[in-house]
């Protein structure tokens, strides 16, 4: 795995850090990242994996852009109302960085295509907004063996925590039963907070450098700017990971 001369140019500011280099940006180069969902977390998420040079992105969503979208999904715009958000996501991300490989995946995630859709991503990133479509890949990352970073937002609040089975307690540990699915409230830059830690705790991950957010919740309050992290335990009685 070579790195062009632009591409060396383009991240040289973050292959100065200690322990970078080109070595681990060759890593970032060759690493597959799937990406659930191109909406509020899926844009930054998507576009900050780009800039740092993960070579290829799998970005799944089926809908497509609505005008209320607008102020939080920043991979769109009005001209893309209508568009599949996945190859919307795909456009935008080819402008941004061409040498990040695109692979824009317009199917539904369910139980029984999930794990060909992740196919061979190191890492999952959910960005979703319903509990029954994160159980789902909750259930494909420990299948996989591979860590799962959830992000959720309300309103002016986000939660972000590090999966990784069995290290870690999963996700239906942590919120046994989904709760109802609605529309909620959101402030455009809460996704933007959370979403950009959630790319920080997959490039930490695929770069060996720094310590995850493994066993504990991360919670934001955007209205005093406070952070605090709870420990999260495993349920021995989990359906999704007690065997593992």
């Amino acid at each position: 795995m070579q790195l062009s001369q632009t591409e060396l140019d383009r991240y040289k500011r973050q292959m100065m850090m200690e322990g970078w280099g080109e070595p681990v940006q060759k890593s970032l180069k060759g690493a597959t990242v799937f990406v659930a969902g191109a909406g509020g977390l899926g844009s930054p998420v998507s576009i900050y994996l780009a800039v740092a040079g993960v070579g290829k992105l799998r970005i799944c969503d089926f809908d497509a852009p609505e005008m209320s979208n607008l102020n939080r999904q920043i991979l769109h715009d009005h001209t893309r109302v209508g568009v599949n958000k996945a190859l919307s996501a795909q456009q935008t991300l080819a402008r941004i960085n061409p040498d990040v490989e695109v692979v824009p995946i317009t199917t539904r995630i369910e139980a029984d295509n999930v794990d060909e859709l992740v196919g061979d991503a190191r890492i999952i990133l959910d960005c979703m907004d319903n509990y029954p479509t994160r159980f789902v890949l909750n259930d494909c990352a420990i299948r996989k063996g591979i860590p799962l970073v959830h992000g959720s937002i309300w309103g002016i609040e986000g939660r972000l925590t590090f999966i990784r089975v069995p290290a870690t307690a999963c996700l239906r540990c942590i919120v046994p039963e989904a709760p109802p699915k609605e529309v909620f409230p959101v402030i455009g830059a809460t996704p933007g907070v959370i979403g950009t830690l959630q790319v920080m705790e997959a490039i930490k991950y695929l770069a060996g450098i720094g310590k995850n957010l493994e066993g504990k919740m991360l919670a934001w309050d955007g209205t005093d700017m406070s952070f605090r992290t709870f420990k999260t335990r495993r349920d021995p009685a989990c359906p999704s990971c007690a065997r593992r």
